[in-house]
């Protein structure tokens, strides 16, 4: 069922538990994400990105999300949020579709233009019930920053600043933060590893519920410290990806004859379930739906 993501976040809050934010390009990476909340009765939050707005269209992708959520988790809560808006039109669009959620991301920006831009998406949120978050801190990866090697990028130059981040805060009215502290977009080699001390002191700072994007990567004991320090939702999406692509790439190799989509497809949908199950687990919202 098709929930506002205040009803989510709010128990995640009072449970210490975080909820799994996955991406969805199509039906079958909605399928699979939605099998795997109800298999575990976790709630979620099924994301969209512009890309993908452009790739399927975003009234046809809203009505996959929404219909399935109706008809496939009558009894587990689903929340849809748009995923790293970059200007003030996509978070208009994705409010008049029904998203209970939008992420205006202005960290590209100088400071003080991304107060401007997420104060001005806030507000045009909130008067129409919906939530907003805000970034502050460049993610590494898709965001323009890659550490190919060691000591290339100094962090201070794109993790999260604590005092910063309050400041945004206070002028934003933002009721999520994402923040940078070493998760990164993307692929990457090697295991990331997440500052948890830096994590402590924005948490010091910052009581709102706190967003990790690019958490792919993370090994579960630093994801679970970091929901212990204050993050609510997690970003999960190349794994998604990943796991999507390599099973077809199975399926077709294993198949070379088969021409039914449906017979191609759903070894990936499969993957896709399996994932969020083992995600949703980690991040302890299982059996909380």
């Amino acid at each position: 069922m098709l929930v506002h993501i205040e009803d989510i976040i709010s128990k995640a809050q009072a449970g210490d538990y975080a909820i799994g934010a996955f991406n969805t390009q199509n039906l079958e990476i909605t399928l699979g994400i939605i099998r795997g909340a109800v298999a575990q009765h976790s709630p979620i939050i099924i994301q969209i990105s512009e890309t993908t707005i452009k790739y399927a269209s975003l009234k046809a992708i809203t009505h996959v999300v929404t219909t399935l959520a109706k008809n496939e988790s009558t009894n587990v809560p689903i929340a849809l949020h748009l995923d790293h808006g970059s200007n003030f039109l996509s978070v208009t669009e994705c409010i008049s579709a029904g998203f209970s959620s939008i992420h205006i991301d202005g960290s590209k920006l100088p400071f003080d233009e991304n107060v401007n831009l997420t104060k001005q998406s806030v507000e045009y949120a909130h008067d129409r019930n919906t939530w907003a978050q805000g970034e502050v801190g460049t993610i590494l990866g898709k965001e323009g920053l890659v550490k190919k090697e060691k000591n290339l990028i100094k962090p201070d130059e794109y993790m999260t600043d604590p005092e910063q981040a309050a400041d945004f805060v206070q002028r934003t009215n933002v009721d999520t933060l994402a923040v940078s502290i070493g998760n990164m977009h993307g692929i990457f080699a090697g295991q990331e590893h997440l500052d948890l001390k830096r994590l402590k002191a924005i948490r010091e700072k910052v009581k709102l519920p706190l967003v990790l994007h690019g958490a792919s990567g993370v090994d579960a004991k630093e994801v679970a410290e970091a929901i212990k320090l204050g993050v609510k939702i997690i970003n999960i999406d190349t794994d998604l990806r990943r796991a999507f692509t390599n099973f077809l790439r199975q399926t077709l190799q294993a198949n070379p004859t088969e021409t039914d989509p449906r017979q191609i497809l759903s070894p990936s949908i499969d993957a896709i379930q399996e994932l969020v199950e083992k995600h949703v687990k980690i991040f302890g919202s299982a059996g909380k739906a």
